[in-house]
């Protein structure tokens, strides 16, 4: 994902800190708003694997640090649910001002509460999803209940959050109290997906279930089986950004006509990115988007082919075409091409007068099953259209690669 960083002022004129990460042509079909949970960060690896997830699949996603909060500026001690929410609607301005205004909301544990009640302050959002979010607002207190009583007499008091201190106002309390939750799902007139792990240990699953009685249709329900409450194992959180994707696609305008006129790249490139840090590699060809890997065993994290499975898979999908398209030319039974394909290194034959090592070359083995009731005079003629498929033509003649900087004028290699 192509990610910016910017700065946006937050809703007591502290400056947040957030993260504008987009599809890998710089088109977002449409942008998602993210909530991070209570006393956590829009940088957290969870809400970065599911944002890989939801970027892959076109969604663009606006990320940030509440005040007092990750990076952002301002005091912890002065917010509250409320502020939160405000610093949503800030978000959401500043979105619509230069990205687009948000038409996703997402919200993660005390985010969930968070988003469902921004959403009536937000026209543009067409769908909100919760993951682990409280039906009430006040489950929080539980985190720091021995420092109730200092906290009322007090004003405020220091308490420890998963290890860390922060500092907690009397009047955040109260906005807890205060919350009408309940009534902002009755009334949020969005569609509704809640996401929740039934092993929850943080906010129980029991939330899960109130809110989704509370909501009115249309509303979902997925569990997430055995993931923790911050989805700290990768599967759980792309998991998540997969299913977010797939769910809000029934509330967001059709897919636009395949193409990239509008696009910053070109046409007919096809194009990959990959991140510093791993070998997970999102590849885009003519809007479609899939992912490439390496095995776990060179380290990988194998979430997608190789790229000589990617170079098998372009051989053996451009056999099976041209052998259904040859015999739908002619009128032959051919029910069904299957192609397997394997990629090996042997001796080259030509290895006379190479002095430093043993020269290897590529083989890529091509094995064909034909179904339908075909004679044997058809079944020959299409192992010979095989070696005529375009892909087999290119691989066979060989290929000039010229490789030139973004920009720059090609340099052939």
């Amino acid at each position: 994902m192509r990610t910016e960083r910017i700065t946006f002022t937050g809703a007591q004129g502290d400056d947040l800190s957030a993260r504008v990460d987009r599809p890998i042509d710089g088109r977002a079909r449409a942008w998602l708003l993210f909530a991070h949970c209570f006393t956590c960060s829009k940088d957290l690896r969870a809400v970065g694997n599911l944002t890989h997830a939801l970027n892959q699949e076109g969604i663009g996603v606006f990320r940030f640090d509440f005040t007092g909060l990750g990076q952002s500026e301002g005091e912890f001690a002065d917010t509250t649910l409320s502020s939160n929410v405000d610093d949503l609607r800030a978000a959401a301005a500043w979105m619509e001002e230069h990205l687009e205004a948000p038409a996703i909301l997402v919200g993660h544990s005390f985010g969930g509460a968070a988003v469902i009640l921004a959403a009536r302050h937000l026209p543009s959002v067409r769908a909100v999803a919760t993951i682990g979010a409280p039906f009430d607002p006040r489950h929080v207190k539980h985190l720091f209940a021995e420092s109730l009583d200092e906290i009322e007499r007090a004003g405020a008091a220091d308490v420890s959050i998963a290890g860390r201190r922060f500092t907690l106002s009397s009047e955040f309390v109260r906005d807890l109290d205060s919350s009408a939750m309940e009534t902002a799902i009755r009334e949020l007139r969005r569609p509704l997906l809640v996401l929740h792990s039934p092993i929850d240990q943080t906010v129980g699953v029991d939330n899960a279930r109130a809110i989704y009685e509370a909501a009115r249709h249309p509303k979902s329900f997925v569990s997430l089986d055995d993931a923790d409450h911050l989805l700290l194992d990768e599967r759980d959180s792309r998991y998540v950004g997969t299913v977010l994707a797939a769910w809000v696609e029934r509330y967001l305008a059709p897919r636009p006509e395949r193409g990239r006129a509008e696009s910053e790249l070109a046409d007919d490139a096809v194009v990959t990115r990959t991140p510093g840090d791993t070998f997970r590699t999102e590849v885009l060809a003519r809007g479609h988007a899939l992912l490439a890997d390496e095995p776990a065993a060179v380290g990988g994290d194998d979430l997608g082919p190789t790229p000589y499975d990617l170079l098998a898979a372009a051989l053996g999908a451009c056999t099976s075409m041209t052998l259904g398209m040859y015999a739908r030319r002619k009128g032959w039974p051919l029910e069904e091409a299957t192609v397997q394909v394997r990629h090996t290194r042997i001796h080259a034959r030509d290895s006379e007068g190479c002095d430093d090592r043993e020269p290897r070359m590529d083989r890529l083995s091509r094995e064909i099953t034909l179904e339908g009731d075909l004679d044997a005079d058809q079944r020959e003629r299409l192992m010979e259209i095989a070696d005529r498929c375009p892909v087999h033509r290119t691989l066979s003649a060989g290929v000039e690669i010229e490789t030139r900087p973004a920009g720059g004028s090609a340099e052939p290699s």
